[in-house]
C-alpha cells in the first residue's frame, strides 16, 4: 500500500522561492548591509600592536611612534596620489590642485570612515574625469583617480572583510563598463578600466590571503590558549582529586579507631555508671555516622578501579627508606633534621612526605645527575621544608625529560590545602630549590 503525499503550500497563499530567487535575495542583502548600511559610520584606525617580532625591540619614543605606522603609510600614499593627479593632467594650477585633493581626500577618509572613503572615490572619479580629461586614453580613470581608487580599494579591503572588497571590485567593474558605453567614452581610444581591475585583483588577492592567515593564526592561538587552560585545570583537579584520595583513607582510619575504642571502652571500666555508657553509645553511633557520610561523599573522588592502600599512609619516619630509594635511581642526596623531633598530625606527615617525594622526582627528571639535600626543620608552630638540588653536570650522558607539570602544582595543592606557604624558584648556582612550611596549631590553639 502507497501512499502519497501533497507539498503544502506556505501560509498565507505566498508562492514558493525558486533557488536563483533565494541566492539573489541574499546577494543583494549582503551588499546593502555591506556598503550601504552605515556607510559613513565613525570607524577610526587603531593603533597598530606593537609586540610584533619586529617592533618588540624598539624601547620608549621609537616603541610609541611605530604604533602609528599603518596611519603614516596611509597618508604617504594619499600623498603620492595627490602628486599624481596634480602633476599628470597639465590643465592649469586651479584645476590641477583641484584634482590632486580629489585624489587625496578619499584616501585620508579610509582612516576613520572606510566604507564612506570608497563611496567618495567613486563619486570624486567621474568628476575628475570631467573636469580634467581630454578623451584620450584615460579613461575613465585619471592617474589621480587610478592610484586613489586602487589605494582605497586595498585599504578597505583591509579593514572590512573580504565580502566586502568583492562588492567593492564588482562596482568599480560595473561603473568602468557602463562609462564606457557613455558618449564621453565614444570620444576616447580605449580604457584603462581591465587594468584597474587587474591591478586591483591582485592586490584584493593579497589582502584576502594575508586576512585569512591572520583569522586562522587568531583560531590557533585562541584555541591553544583554551587548551592550555584545559590542561592546566584538568592537571588541578587530578592533583586534588589524588591529595582527596589519601585524605580519605587517613580521615577513615582515625574515624574507625574513635568507634572501636569508643565500643570497647565501657568494658575497661568496672561497673561504669549509665551516663558513661550512654556517652560511649553515642560516641561511637556518631563516629560511625560520620564515617559512613565520609565514606559515601569522599568516596566519589575515587576512579575506577581504585584500590585503598593496605599500608598506612607514608610519614616522615619512612623518609630515610624513600632517600635510600632515590639514591638507587642514581641521585646522590643528603638529609639534615634540625629542631626537635616530634609527631605531627598525619595530614602534615603524608604531605610533607608527598611534597619530598615529589621534588627529588623532579630533581631525577629535570636535572640527572645532579646532588641533592633535604632540610627538615621542626620549628615552633610548623614544619619547614628545604628540598634543593645543584645543577645537571656537563657533559651528561643521560638527557633531562619532561614533565607533565603536575610537580609544582601538585605541591601547591597540598600547601594551600594545610594554609602553608611554598616557594620554588631557580637556585643561584643553577639548580632549583623548593621551600615550604606548613602552620601546625599547638595543642592549646587545637584544643580552643
Amino acid at each position: 500500500m502507497t501512499e502519497t503525499t501533497q507539498q503544502m503550500p506556505p501560509a498565507g497563499g505566498a508562492k514558493p522561492r525558486s533557488p536563483e530567487f533565494r541566492l539573489a535575495a541574499d546577494a543583494l542583502r549582503g551588499l546593502r548591509q555591506d556598503l550601504f548600511h552605515d556607510a559613513f559610520a565613525y570607524h577610526p584606525l587603531p593603533p597598530m600592536s606593537v609586540d610584533g617580532p619586529l617592533t618588540r625591540r624598539l624601547s620608549g619614543r621609537p616603541r610609541e611612534y611605530a604604533a602609528w605606522t599603518p596611519h603614516a603609510l596611509i597618508v604617504a600614499a594619499g600623498l603620492i596620489a595627490l602628486l599624481t593627479g596634480w602633476t599628470t593632467n597639465g590643465n592649469g594650477g586651479l584645476v590641477d590642485a583641484f584634482l590632486g585633493v580629489l585624489a587625496l581626500a578619499p584616501v585620508l577618509l579610509t582612516t576613520v570612515r572606510p566604507v564612506g572613503a570608497f563611496w567618495l572615490s567613486m563619486v570624486a572619479t567621474p568628476v575628475a574625469a570631467l573636469v580634467g580629461s581630454e578623451w584620450d586614453s584615460e579613461w575613465p580613470w585619471l592617474p589621480g583617480s587610478f592610484v586613489c581608487h586602487l589605494v582605497v580599494l586595498t585599504v578597505v579591503a583591509i579593514r572590512t572583510r573580504p565580502r566586502t572588497a568583492v562588492w567593492m571590485w564588482a562596482l568599480t567593474g560595473l561603473y568602468g563598463t557602463i562609462s564606457e558605453s557613455t558618449i564621453f567614452g565614444g570620444h576616447v581610444l580605449g580604457s584603462n578600466t581591465m587594468e584597474l581591475l587587474f591591478v586591483s585583483a591582485l592586490a584584493l588577492l593579497g589582502v584576502a590571503v594575508w586576512q585569512t592567515r591572520r583569522e586562522a593564526r587568531k583560531e590557533v592561538t585562541a584555541q591553544q590558549t583554551v587548551t592550555a587552560h584545559e590542561r592546566s585545570r584538568r592537571t588541578l583537579l587530578e592533583e586534588r582529586t589524588t591529595i582527596a584520595r589519601e585524605l580519605h583513607d587517613v580521615v577513615a582510619h582515625h574515624m574507625s579507631v574513635v568507634a572501636i575504642q569508643a565500643e570497647a571502652a565501657p568494658y575497661r571500666v568496672e561497673n561504669p555508671p549509665p551516663e558513661l555508657e550512654r556517652a560511649f553509645v553515642t560516641i561511637r553511633e556518631n563516629a560511625v555516622a560520620a564515617l559512613t557520610e565520609l565514606r559515601r561523599v569522599l568516596g566519589v573522588v575515587r576512579a575506577e578501579g581504585y584500590e585503598a592502600p593496605d599500608a598506612p599512609q607514608p610519614t616522615l619516619a619512612d623518609m630515610d627508606a624513600l632517600l635510600a630509594n632515590v639514591r638507587d635511581a642514581g641521585l646522590s642526596v643528603d638529609k639534615a633534621v634540625t629542631g626537635a623531633v616530634r609527631e605531627l598530625p598525619q595530614g602534615v606527615e603524608l604531605s610533607a612526605y608527598r611534597i619530598v617525594q615529589e621534588a627529588l622526582s623532579n630533581t631525577l627528571r629535570h636535572a640527572p645527575g645532579a646532588s641533592a639535600r633535604v632540610e627538615i626543620g621542626y620549628v615552633l608552630g610548623g614544619l619547614g621544608l628545604r628540598i634543593v638540588n645543584g645543577p645537571m653536570p656537563e657533559p651528561s650522558l643521560v638527557k633531562p625529560s619532561p614533565g607533565a607539570g603536575h610537580g609544582i602544582t601538585g605541591m601547591r595543592e597540598r600547601v594551600s590545602m594545610l594554609n602553608g606557604e611554598m616557594t620554588a624558584v631557580p637556585a643561584e648556582d643553577g639548580g632549583y630549590e623548593v621551600t615550604v612550611f606548613l602552620p601546625v596549631p599547638s595543642a592549646g590553639e587545637g584544643d580552643a
